[in-house]
Formats: C-alpha cells, sequence, structure tokens
C-alpha cells in the first residue's frame, strides 16, 4: 500500500497533508481559506468565536471578521465606536440586531446593518441554533460639506439586482446607496452566471475585501490564478491586477467591500 493510501487515524492529519495550503500572502494580495484562519475571542462579545479575515497588519486600511455566535451569545452590551463605521452581513442562523433605542429585528442569511460612527447597536443569538455574521470596521472619511450617513438595517431582497455594466450574466446588488457621496465604501453582492467573466483584467487604485458565498470559479491575483468557493476570503491591495472567471455549475456570488469617493491622500 502506497503512504497516500494509509487510512487516517481519528485525531491525526491525513498522510501527505502537513503543509499543504491553497493560502497565500502576497505584497498586494492575500487569498485565504477558511481553514487557516485561527479562533480569537474578543472582550465585548461572550460565547462567541471571531476569526479575523483583513487587518492593518496585513496590509488592509480596514478590519474584516467572521463572528460565530453561539446561542444565548453576542455582543455583551450595545456597543459604539467614535470615529469608526460598522457593517454587517447575516451568513447563517437567526440573531437579533438592534440600533439604539429600537426593538431588535430578525437578522438572517442575507440581512445587511450599515452603522456610522458612534451609532450604538446590539447583536445577540437568541435562538437554539448557532448563528454566522460577517462584520467589517472602517475608520470613516469625513469630506467637507458632506453629513455622516444614517444607519441601514435591511435585507439584500429589498435590493434590486443591477447590471450597470450591460454584460450579460453579471448582476450587482448595491446594499449601501450607489453614488451616495457620504458613504467611503460599498458593500455589493456580486453574481455571475456560469461562462461570464470580467471583460478584462482590473488594475485599480481601490482596496477589496472579498467573501465568497456561493459557487466557484478561478481568481486572477496578480500573476496567478487561485481557485475559489465559499468561505474563502481575498484581500486585494491597490492596484492588485484582478480577474474572475466562474468554473461551476450555478451561479456564483460574492461580497465585495470596496473603498470610494474620497481623494487620494498624499
Amino acid at each position: 500500500m502506497r503512504p497516500h493510501q494509509l487510512p487516517q487515524m481519528a485525531g491525526r492529519p491525513a498522510v501527505g497533508a502537513i503543509g499543504h495550503n491553497r493560502g497565500v500572502v502576497a505584497r498586494n494580495y492575500a487569498f485565504m481559506p477558511p481553514e487557516g484562519v485561527l479562533v480569537s475571542r474578543l472582550p465585548h462579545w461572550e460565547r462567541t468565536i471571531v476569526r479575523i479575515l483583513a487587518a492593518p497588519v496585513l496590509g488592509a486600511q480596514f478590519a474584516q471578521y467572521v463572528f460565530e455566535i453561539e446561542p444565548g451569545g453576542g455582543m455583551r452590551a450595545p456597543f459604539a465606536e467614535v470615529g469608526v463605521q460598522h457593517f454587517y452581513y447575516g451568513l447563517s442562523g437567526e440573531a437579533a440586531f438592534a440600533l439604539e433605542g429600537a426593538s431588535p429585528a430578525a437578522f438572517r442569511r442575507g440581512s445587511f446593518a450599515y452603522l456610522p460612527p458612534g451609532t450604538a447597536f446590539s447583536l445577540r443569538n437568541d435562538s437554539a441554533a448557532p448563528v454566522r455574521v460577517l462584520g467589517l470596521r472602517k475608520r470613516y472619511e469625513p469630506a467637507p460639506g458632506l453629513a455622516v450617513p444614517e444607519p441601514i438595517l435591511s435585507h439584500q431582497d429589498a435590493i434590486p439586482v443591477t447590471n450597470h455594466t450591460g454584460m450579460e450574466g453579471r448582476g450587482f446588488q448595491f446594499l449601501l446607496p450607489y453614488g451616495d457621496l457620504r458613504f467611503d465604501f460599498e458593500m455589493n453582492l456580486m453574481w455571475f452566471k456560469p461562462g461570464t467573466c470580467f471583460p478584462d483584467v482590473e488594475t485599480h487604485v481601490m482596496e477589496h475585501g472579498l467573501y465568497m458565498l456561493e459557487g466557484q470559479g478561478l481568481y486572477f491575483l496578480d500573476r496567478d490564478w487561485h481557485e475559489i468557493w465559499a468561505q474563502d476570503f481575498i484581500w486585494m491591495g491597490g492596484y492588485c491586477p484582478q480577474q474572475f472567471y466562474p468554473t461551476g455549475f450555478d451561479d456564483a456570488c460574492y461580497l465585495l467591500y470596496k473603498n470610494v469617493n474620497r481623494d487620494v491622500a498624499l
């Protein structure tokens, strides 16, 4: 029997699996499969595991997380952060999300919330099943003459699917109001039918945080192609060449962060 055919013993890695890794951390991008992202915890959350996907130590100008909330867990108390805005998106299960002074609302798969700086909110899991939520924090960049945006609590089903590029098979859902200059970032759901792709290799100043939700495909980053599927995460720094090509039989979808609407800091 060859070594790679040996049976796997309980509690031990499979033969030949040691050191195998799809993940890559390069100068201006990182490709991160979920199996390599270790768990952590935060003081203002209870009965909650957090997996930190992006942070300034990586090179990102934002922080992104996956929260895994046990029944009875979540934020210990309403939370607000001066100067920092938050965004949350429901991945699975049903949590309770409450804006300051409002009754809790059901927060399930496809629900999303935008919290401007200093806005108190709470996120709890009062159900009997685990909940997974994607979170993002970014320091707000004020712009002269523009007010800070209002909070948003909604669901992706309330957002129309548009095709502003004119390419058949590509759909966009702008979870934050498209073109509203009060916002300094976008959070967009990007949909691809099988056989669709970017018309070009994009190279631009915007930074991205990409979380794969459905389907699979090939993602071009800098000079290499990477196979991507659900729960994979990609950070792309400014001017990272990028392109996506779905390879599965079903639609592919990812949630994409992009910094926009502000001038270059010199």
